[in-house]
């Protein structure tokens, strides 16, 4: 079975075709890297699999099923809200704050609820993270508990937009590692979106290139190549292969590091949850 299908579909933000005519399938349990340049459509794609946004043409199947806004099995981890290291809620509040309707200020939770928030922390190896401030944790720390929230409810598709914003390479690893852990163990498929491809060189089965209003999804070998990249770019692409790192050049410019450096630091609004909530939330 496919987690996703794209029958000729056409996503349109403020009457600007983001992307056109796509067709696609995504195999179920399968790690997918999605990558493109700024604008290229990576978040407005994962707001159509939310059902938040509605294709302007074509047909969008997740999980076997319309798009539709509220699917419990989809798990979200959207960009890292600005003012999160601010907040002085705990770790356990926030990751329970996704589960069976709670919300901060109503501290009862059902037995089985509390059970799903302790699992989710397990399984990040986030357990001794609870007790403590968000606002005293590291930008890796945060990551996990990000994942724990999305995880609460047992998705069968993670959707991860820009996990890797801010972190240094040694916590971009970890976190690449523990999501390809997850995905393995829980059978699960994952949407990862990065500006670059080397942190996820290892852990992806397939990559999801965005650019030009176009996609292009295969292995690596496939996609990461001159001709397909400098359609998606509308402009001259090379590819270099250096000591297993790849580099996608145009002229002189890595345009995948030029693309991390302008990004860096960005977030968009506040994690929350639920179908009445931000847009950008946990389960939606």
């Amino acid at each position: 079975m496919n987690a996703i299908e794209l029958r000729d579909v056409t996503l349109a933000l403020g009457g600007r075709t983001i992307l056109a005519n796509i067709s696609l399938d995504i195999p179920a349990g399968q790690f997918i890297g999605v990558l493109g340049p700024n604008g290229s459509g990576k978040t407005t794609l994962m707001r159509a699999i939310l059902g938040l946004l509605a294709p302007k043409s074509g047909t969008l199947r997740v999980l076997g099923e319309p798009a539709t806004r509220g699917n419990s099995k989809i798990g979200y981890r959207p960009q890292t809200a600005s003012n999160m290291p601010m907040l002085r809620i705990s770790g356990w509040d926030f990751v329970a704050s996704v589960a069976d309707g709670y919300r901060l200020g109503l501290p009862i939770l059902s037995a089985a609820a509390r059970a799903q928030v302790r699992e989710a922390l397990a399984r990040v190896g986030a357990e001794k993270l609870a007790a403590r401030p968000l606002g005293e944790l590291s930008g890796g720390e945060r990551q996990r508990l990000l994942l724990a929230q999305a995880l609460i409810g047992d998705p069968k598709l993670l959707l991860l937009d820009e996990p890797l914003i801010s972190l240094d390479p040694r916590r971009q690893h970890e976190v690449v590692e523990l999501v390809k852990n997850l995905q393995r163990e829980l059978a699960i498929t994952v949407l990862f979106s990065a500006h670059e491809l080397n942190p996820l060189l290892n852990a992806i089965d397939q990559v999801l290139y965005l650019g030009n209003g176009q996609a292009a999804l295969g292995p690596v070998e496939e996609v990461i190549t001159p001709p397909v990249l400098s359609k998606l770019y509308g402009s001259p692409i090379d590819v270099v292969r250096v000591q297993g790192r790849i580099f996608v050049m145009s002229g002189s410019h890595d345009v995948e590091a030029d693309a991390h450096r302008h990004e860096h630091g960005h977030s968009h609004g506040a994690h929350s949850h639920g179908p009445s909530a931000h847009e950008d939330s946990s389960h939606v």
